[in-house]
C-alpha cells in the first residue's frame, strides 16, 4: 500500500469508532479493507449505533487475535459461539455484539470478501423485558428539581428550559440537544416543540404551559430568538458568556448529574429519567397509552409500556396485604 492509502485507512478506522483496523481484514487486501469500512460508514447512518457496532466488532476481533486466529477464514461458528458464550456483559450487550458480528459478515458475503455467514446459526441470549430500569422521579420530585434551578443566571435559564422539554414533550435528549431556535415555533398563542428523532423522524408536539413559560424566558434573556438556524441549547465558555455550539449529550448528562445532586436528588437519575417521568405522570393523571405512544413517538406501544410505572404503587399496597 501507499503511504497515502495507508494514511486515508487510519483517518477512516477512527472515524468510524475503531482503535485499529482488525490483522484478518488487513489480510483481506484493499478490496476488503474498503469492504469492512464501508460497513460502518453506508449501511449505519446513526452515529451512536456506528460507535456501538465499532466497539462491538472490535471487542470480537482483539478476542480473536488473543487466540491466535488473525485471518477471515478461520472465525468459524464455533469461534462467535465461544465469544458469545464467554462474553461477560449483560444479555441486551450480548445480543448487540452478535447483531453487529452478524451485520458484518452478511455485509462481507454480499462483497464476497467471505463466501458465507458464520454467524447466521448463532443464537443469543434470551432477554426479555416489560418492565424499564430507567430510574423515575415522582411529580413532587421533578417539581422540586425545576424550582431548585436559580432563575438568576442564563445558565439557570437554560437549564430549566432544557430539562422541562425532555419532561413535558418525552424527548429523547439526543433529539433535545439537538434542537435549533425554529424548533421553537408559535402556532396561534402556544409554542410547539419540533423534534428531529431517531431514524429521521420530524416530530412536533404542543409546548406544556411550563415548558412554554421556560423556553419563551431562556429565548428572551439569551437574545438568540432572531438566530433561526443556530442551536436553541448552547455552552457556555469559561467567562459564562453564551457561545454558538450547541451542547452534546454528555454536556446535559452532567448538567443533569450537577442539577440533582443540587436539588438533594439522587445521583442515577439520567436525561432518560425526565423521559420515563413524564410518560409516568401523564398516565397517572388519565392519559392513555395510546396518546401516549404518540407523544413520545414510539413506534410499538410495548416500548411506551417500559416507562410505565403506575403499576409500582399498585403492587407494593398489594404486598403489604401481607400480614405476617
Amino acid at each position: 500500500m501507499t503511504k497515502d492509502l495507508v494514511s486515508y485507512i487510519k483517518k477512516e478506522v477512527t472515524r468510524v469508532g475503531l482503535v485499529d483496523l482488525p490483522l484478518a481484514i488487513q489480510q483481506c487486501g484493499q478490496d476488503g479493507i474498503r469492504r469492512f469500512l464501508e460497513f460502518f460508514t453506508v449501511t449505519i447512518r446513526n452515529k451512536n449505533t456506528r460507535l456501538a457496532y465499532a466497539q462491538a466488532i472490535g471487542q470480537f476481533f482483539e478476542r480473536c487475535e488473543d487466540r491466535g486466529i488473525k485471518e477471515l477464514s478461520q472465525i468459524e461458528p464455533i469461534v462467535i459461539a465461544a465469544y458469545i458464550e464467554q462474553h461477560r456483559g449483560s444479555p441486551p450487550t450480548v445480543k448487540r455484539h452478535l447483531a453487529a458480528i452478524r451485520m458484518l459478515f452478511d455485509w462481507l458475503v454480499i462483497g464476497q470478501v467471505v463466501a458465507q455467514n458464520p454467524a447466521t446459526s448463532i443464537r443469543g441470549p434470551k432477554h426479555v423485558v416489560k418492565r424499564g430500569k430507567t430510574p423515575v422521579l415522582t411529580t413532587d420530585e421533578a417539581r422540586t428539581l425545576l424550582d431548585s434551578i436559580e432563575q438568576s443566571t442564563l445558565i439557570g435559564l437554560r437549564d430549566r428550559a432544557l430539562i422541562a422539554v425532555m419532561v413535558y414533550s418525552f424527548a429523547r435528549v439526543s433529539a433535545s440537544v439537538a434542537m435549533r431556535v425554529d424548533d421553537c415555533c408559535a402556532e396561534g398563542k402556544r409554542w410547539w416543540i419540533r423534534l428531529h428523532e431517531k431514524g429521521g423522524k420530524r416530530h412536533e408536539v404542543p409546548a406544556h404551559h411550563n415548558a412554554d413559560e421556560y423556553l419563551d424566558t431562556y429565548l428572551k434573556n439569551a437574545g438568540i430568538a432572531d438566530e433561526k438556524k443556530s442551536p436553541l441549547f448552547r455552552t457556555f465558555n469559561r467567562s459564562g458568556r453564551i457561545t454558538d455550539r450547541g451542547m452534546s449529550r454528555n454536556d446535559a448528562l452532567r448538567m443533569v448529574k450537577r442539577r440533582a445532586k443540587a436539588a438533594g436528588l439522587s445521583q442515577k437519575i439520567s436525561c432518560h429519567t425526565f423521559r420515563a417521568t413524564g410518560i409516568t405522570a401523564y398516565l397517572e393523571n388519565g392519559g392513555t397509552m395510546e396518546h401516549a405512544q404518540v407523544i413520545a413517538a414510539h413506534e410499538s406501544p410495548r416500548t411506551t409500556k417500559l416507562y410505565d410505572r403506575t403499576s409500582d404503587e399498585i403492587t407494593l399496597d398489594e404486598i403489604e396485604r401481607i400480614l405476617i
